[in-house]
């Protein structure tokens, strides 16, 4: 599913135009990433939390040379989805 389905099917469903609501649906996508450029962590109750990780630095291998390599901390920004979110698509995919 792309962000064009997303449009699609939030615009058929609210009577929205497709304008109005891409513009939404770019406004939230940019308020999330601005925030977590700040390190805030964002909560949608029922759905999951964004926020940004510290990956400490560690060793790892080039599988092609099989040559140790460095890589550096990162800061990875991660989605923890809620329990509710999880049930749901794990009944759905269940049955």
């Amino acid at each position: 599913m792309t962000k064009a389905d997303i449009v699609d099917i939030i615009s058929s469903s609210t009577g929205i135009s497709k304008v109005e609501t891409e513009a939404v649906v770019k406004g939230f996508m940019e308020t999330v990433i601005q925030a977590m450029k700040k390190g805030e962590t964002i909560e949608l109750r029922g759905f999951g939390s964004f926020k940004v990780v510290k990956r400490a630095k560690r060793v790892a291998r080039n599988p092609k040379t099989n040559q140790e390599v460095l890589v550096p901390e990162q800061f990875v920004p991660v989605l923890k989805v809620s329990k509710e979110f999880k049930s749901s698509v794990h009944d759905a995919m269940s049955s």
